[in-house]
């Protein structure tokens, strides 16, 4: 449960309502629900206990890598009065797509056979992989605009008057976001859509290809603003010479201004894939050291482009969408401090072995909401009708309810899960409450005499009970349970077999029950399109050993329990590769991990990344 609720705006004077505190415009964009928001935005944002999961280095500049959502987020920068400078967020589009990762099996070191194939480099198409969704950008586009105004809300309460704003979108949503960033930021403060053409995108039959994302610009007040400049290839038009010898030309307000040629020329609102060194997806990023496998991951030379122009060293860069951790790292590299934050378990190792293998110092903070507790908010969708015992899709339910439940007692029991990808529907409050009895309990068929209605957090039972029994007309009673109790009992560790000798830990053998659900799982998909295509599939098969699916080992050698810290690490890579404390080596994995002083606990990530820590005694 939230410990309390942060307000958005300063605090309130006493006899002052939250929402006086800032000049708000007529809300242009109007849509089903729009004003749902306000009360949410009343109640401030939920802060919730911290636990902070490791520590990297002395970490000076008090960097930030945080789980958790960009709402919580806020609320403890806010809570703890720490103010960014500069914002560069790549929200979810509303595209309607799954994003999945390809999940690779690696070699089984134990095995010399694997390790004399593994002389020659393997290109990727020779690698074992199946692919694990990540998150759905599948929205209600009400839902979607409600969460961002929210998010865009919270972001806007910790930044600094001297703060900019990189909105990162494209044609599905970004024109109704535009409307918003005008509300939430002012008309006045908006600076720039930039246009970010790609070489990727999609051709329709029937129109012009679609190749541009939008990047929205605003700042809060004055911004800082060090502009792009570009080597002139053609001095043809500067016509003059000053007494120095320096070519120039005039313009401006009656050619007043002198713009001297070796200056060069000031960048443009329209931005190449050639202007950023590459394209976003295409052959020529895949190819790059800095691609991480992750889909929608941007290029460096982009988000240098935007630091380098709205932040100067030591500033303070957030990233509330981290994704791969593109912006952490440019920030790092550029001598500004970051924050950044992601909800997905597999964005938050991504983004800390990248930072990792760059030398940045920071910690990583989990937000204690019930989300995490799980992999990601999507995959916890996915997987709760199987955890629901005898949940089952009931046709004539209107599609606020999940399914229902049968019971000898009450007979059909519909149950109501919240939905994890909008941070407002998590929260259990009179205004939900009020929804489900004024809306969904009236359309129930004649013989429902109990709901169940599944939470994440909580705001206040006593007074959810009393509403109930004020406002609740019908015979139908409404049981709440926790889906934190549900979601605890998801994650079971993998089984770790290993044996020290001398300086090193050897892993004798590995045993994953959730990848090996997966591979099954995607064996049985693919010999059955084999099977209708009248073709031979060689299924995926896992050793003895196991070893092939362990992507990453820790040790900690200082704490025997709380925060980590990694005193000697390895990450085998797909190509069976081992990089080693942030190193990368051409070296292949013997299944051995070696340390200087006795390790006190051990993390283990297999290839799908979920995390098993085992004490050693």
């Amino acid at each position: 449960m939230a410990i309390k609720y942060v307000p958005y705006f300063p605090e309130t004077i006493e006899g002052q309502a939250i929402l006086n505190n800032f000049t708000r415009t007529q809300r242009f964009l109007k849509y089903k629900d729009n004003d749902s928001v306000y009360n949410s935005i009343a109640k401030g944002m939920p802060l919730y206990e911290m636990e902070s999961i490791e520590k990297v280095g002395k970490n000076k500049d008090n960097n930030l890598v945080i789980r958790g959502e960009c709402l919580s987020a806020c609320a403890y920068l806010k809570e703890n009065d720490i103010k960014v400078d500069l914002v560069y967020i790549d929200p979810p589009f509303a595209s309607g797509a799954d994003y999945a990762k390809k999940v690779y099996i690696r070699r089984n070191p134990k095995v010399d056979e694997a390790i004399k194939k593994a002389e020659t480099e393997l290109n990727n198409d020779d690698l074992k992989a199946f692919e694990e969704k990540m998150y759905g950008d599948v929205w209600n586009k009400e839902a979607y605009l409600n969460w961002m105004y929210e998010n865009l809300l919270a972001i806007k309460s910790v930044m600094s008057e001297t703060a900019s704003i990189y909105v990162h979108l494209d044609w599905h949503i970004g024109h109704y976001v535009k409307i918003l960033m005008d509300e939430i930021f002012g008309e006045d403060n908006f600076l720039n859509e930039i246009i970010w053409h790609t070489q990727a995108g999609t051709a329709p039959l029937n129109a012009f290809a679609k190749k541009h994302d939008v990047i929205l610009f605003y700042k809060i007040t004055e911004n800082i603003f060090n502009p792009t400049r570009f080597a002139v290839k053609d001095e043809s038009i500067y016509p003059f010479t000053d007494e120095n010898g320096r070519k120039y030309r005039m313009s401006g307000n009656n050619n007043a201004t002198r713009y001297y040629a070796d200056e060069g020329r000031k960048a443009d609102d329209v931005w190449t894939w050639l202007d950023t060194k590459t394209n976003n997806i295409g052959q020529v990023f895949h190819a790059l050291p800095e691609f991480a496998d992750y889909a929608t991951q941007k290029p460096e030379a982009l988000l240098e482009r935007i630091i380098k122009a709205s932040s100067n060293e030591g500033m303070i860069v957030a990233d509330f969408f981290g994704g791969s951790g593109v912006t952490a790292t440019v920030a790092h590299k550029l001598n500004r401090k970051f924050i950044t934050c992601d909800v997905g378990i597999n964005s938050i190792q991504t983004i800390r072995d990248r930072l990792i293998s760059n030398k940045a110092e920071f910690e990583i903070l989990e937000v204690k909401d019930g989300v995490s507790l799980y992999r990601n908010p999507q995959q916890t969708m996915d997987k709760l009708k199987s955890l629901i015992q005898g949940l089952k899709n009931e046709d004539g339910l209107d599609k606020f309810w999940e399914g229902s439940i049968q019971d000898s007692k009450y007979g059909m029991m519909p149950v109501y899960i919240p939905n994890l990808l909008e941070g407002t529907g998590r929260i259990l409050d009179t205004r939900l409450v009020n929804e489900i009895i004024h809306k969904a309990l009236p359309d129930l068929p004649d013989n429902v005499k109990k709901v169940i209605v599944y939470y994440i957090d909580i705001e206040d039972k006593k007074a959810i009970d009393d509403f109930i029994k004020e406002q609740n007309d019908t015979e139908i009673e409404i049981e709440f349970r926790d889906l934190k109790q549900l979601l605890s009992e998801v994650v079971i560790g993998d089984e770790v077999d290993y044996e020290i000798k001398d300086n090193e830990i050897e892993i004798k053998h590995f045993a994953s029950d959730r990848v090996q659900q997966k591979i099954d799982g995607y064996n049985d998909k693919m010999q059955a399109q084999a099977i209708k295509k009248n073709e031979e599939y060689n299924p995926l098969t896992i050793s003895n050993e196991g070893l092939e699916l362990i992507e990453f080992i820790s040790l900690d050698c200082t704490n025997n329990e709380g925060s980590w810290i990694s005193d000697s690490e390895i990450k085998v890579e797909k190509n069976n590769y081992v990089t080693i404390n942030g190193e990368k080596t051409k070296t292949y994995w013997d299944g051995k991990i070696a340390f200087t002083k006795k390790p006190l606990r051990m993390k283990i990530r297999n290839i799908c990344g979920d995390e098993t820590i085992i004490n050693i005694k």
